[in-house]
This record gives C-alpha cells, structure tokens and sequence, in this order.
C-alpha cells in the first residue's frame, strides 16, 4: 500500500524532529584565570561529532574544524580535521585537511595539499584520533567505551602527522579521569551519558580550564576578534655576583597568577614537582663552588624544582639539564633543601627569582609568587688563589 504525500511529509517531520531532540550541542570555554585561551563547540546526532575550535597562542590565533564519525561499538569509522588561519585562510606549507578512515585491521591517513594528496596506511587494529590541544569534545567516545566495560587506558591512536601513537583515559580519583597521549595529561570529568563537563590541566603545563555550556559561538566571528597572547612566561635570568668572576645565575621562566590560586592549589599542587618557572626547565649555573643545605655543587649547570608539601616546600637540585620543564627525572636528584616560607609584602603576579649577595661569599634565593616568598641561604668558595 503506498504512503499519501501528506502522510510521508508528516513522517519526515517526525524523523528530522526527532533527530534534533537527540542532538546534544556543547562549547567548552577553556580558561587561564579569567583569560579566555581557546572555545571549543560541537554537536553530537546520530553516529557523528561535529565541531570546530578557536585558539590564541603566543603569535597566532588558529581554528580547527573537524568531524568523527563512529560506529555502534563507539569506535571511530572515519574522521577529518581542517586547520585554518585566524581570518579563516589556509594555514601556509600545511595540508588543507586531515582525512583519516578506520577499518577492522587498518587505519588510513590522508592529508590533502593544494596539489597533492599524501597517503598513509598503517596496521594497526581499534585505533582511535589524536585530536589538537583544546579538542577534547571526541574523547566523550572513550568514556563512553570505558563506561560498557572496555579497557581504554592505552588505545592506538593516529594524528595529522607522525607515526600510530596513543590515546586513552585512566582512572585518577573518584569519577574523574586523566587523558593519556597528546600533548597534555588534562582531567577530564563525564556526566552519567558520557558528555563531558569540564577538564582541567592542574598536574600538566597547560593550566588552562574547560568548562561546558550551552552558549553557541560564531567561532569564525570570535576567531576574527581574539588577539594573540603573546608570550605568557617570558624568560628572565637573576644574577649575584660574589667577588672577581664568581657569579650564581638562574635562568627561569615568569607565568603569571592570572587570578588563580598558587601554593597548594592550581598552580602548585601539594606534593607535585614543579619546575619553579614555566616552559624550559629552570637552570642554576655557578661559577664557584657552592653549599646549599647539605648539597656541595662544583661549578657547572644544575636544574632546579621545587615542590612543596604540607610539611614543608623544598628546592630540589638536579643533575639533569637542558630539558623541557615536565622531564623530570628524580633519580638525577642531586639533594633538597627547606624553603624557608614567607608572607609576601604585597601580592606578586609574576613569579620573580632574585639571587641577592650578602657578602662575597654568602647569598640567598628568593623566589616570590603569590602571596608568599620562599628563601634558601648558600654560601660560595672563595676566588682560588692567583685570581
């Protein structure tokens, strides 16, 4: 029996109605204090995520638009991923897009250039995306795996570039979890259907943020409006100088509070690591012979860390240097030493190191942040004989 016109066009009506009620639209607005650093929007209908990016980083304002495509099993079956200028041009000496397709035992990479197209496969089994910084909206699928019973703490994973490497999601406290692979370990938080609420990059370098909403952006439009940030940690060097060639340096970088909480909260978790600056881990280089605490360090070039407790914060001198500031290796530790803790006169913004020379051969490390200072003594050797 065929269907009347009036009776189809109802039934399309009821379909495309019902398509948009199980649409679930979403925009994560990612934060450094109360500077907005990047919004992320997307729709999830059906079998596909949809959705685009807009970011400012320290010389340029960058979008992303991408789109993943996953079956029944929450697996992904195809995805693209289109980088763009600020104003919406193409990024220059890059692919317009980034086309991938996954099948049972493979995975395949496209990217696709004015006058070429650059083929990849690789053998590899369940892969999954590597998405850019700030895309976090496809990792809902890892969650939702996870959530049936899956094992999604190491997955395959392929980006625009490179070799097969790895995505997944752990377990890190209560109902929250922590992303593995890409570029930052962020916390991520799911509601009860897998949407994602929130991430959080407190334990990596990128302290930004995310919270989601329900706001829809014009990304093209915001795109058009932001500015770069410019550099956010700029590198300085604090000097003591201590007689005739004896000088104690300490090449550091210089983030800022931004309005949020420092010791023992955002910026300084208790009990982690830091890098006692930003970017580039923090160097000492000294050209005498000196002690700090229990330490004696020849002249050379140290890294420095600091970690701070609930018992006490301390500076931590390590062997290992010329390294990004998250590769921290504690079995070069050469020592640590009490930070002695003290109110601040004012508040700091930015995280400053004054090496200060008491005597010719008695100093101290000052490092102010926040709402306190933190000071160490050290005393170097004396110009060797002849000089």
């Amino acid at each position: 029996m065929r269907r009347s016109t009036s009776a189809a066009a109802a039934l399309a009506s009821t379909l495309i109605s019902s398509a948009s009620l199980s649409a679930q639209t979403a925009s994560i607005v990612y934060k450094l204090g109360t500077d907005t650093v990047a919004i992320e929007q997307y729709t999830r209908s059906g079998n596909k995520i949809s959705g685009n990016m807009v970011q400012r980083n320290g010389p340029a304002v960058a979008r992303v638009d991408y789109d993943i495509t996953f079956g029944a099993d929450n697996r992904p079956t195809a995805a693209t991923i289109t980088r763009l200028n600020g104003d919406g041009t193409p990024v220059a000496n890059a692919p317009t897009t980034s086309r991938f397709k996954f099948t049972a035992d493979s995975a395949i990479r496209e990217n696709v250039f004015p006058d070429s197209v650059q083929r990849r496969a690789f053998a590899v089994t369940r892969a999954m995306v590597n998405f850019p910084t700030f895309i976090y909206g496809p990792t809902e699928l890892m969650a939702a795996i996870k959530k049936s019973g899956g094992t999604v703490d190491s997955l395959p994973a392929i980006g625009p570039a490179g070799n097969v490497g790895m995505t997944g999601l752990q377990a890190a406290g209560g109902d929250t979890l922590r992303l593995r692979g890409g570029a930052y370990a962020m916390l991520l938080k799911y509601d009860a259907k897998n949407q994602l609420q929130y991430t959080d990059g407190v334990y990596t370098t990128n302290k930004a943020i995310g919270i989601r909403g329900t706001k829809s952006f014009d990304i093209a439009a915001v795109a058009r409006g932001l500015k770069p940030t410019g550099v956010l940690s700029v590198r300085d060097v604090a000097r003591g100088a201590f007689g005739g060639g004896g000088m104690v340096l300490i090449d550091y970088g210089r983030p800022h509070v931004r309005e949020r909480t420092v010791w023992g909260g955002t910026l300084v978790p208790y009990d982690s690591v830091w890098r006692a600056g930003a970017n580039d881990a923090t160097h000492l280089f000294t050209t005498r012979t000196m002690a700090l605490g229990t330490m004696t360090l020849a002249p050379g070039m140290y890294s420095l860390w600091v970690q701070h407790t609930k018992s006490g914060t301390f500076l931590i001198v390590n062997k290992q240097t010329g390294q990004w500031g998250t590769q921290y290796d504690a079995s070069q530790d050469i020592g640590r030493v009490a930070l002695q803790v003290t109110p601040a006169p004012s508040h700091v913004e930015e995280f400053t190191i004054v090496v200060r020379a008491l005597t010719g051969t008695r100093g101290a490390i000052e490092m102010s942040w926040g709402a306190n200072v933190l000071t160490v003594p050290f005393t170097t050797s004396v110009a060797p004989p002849g000089r």
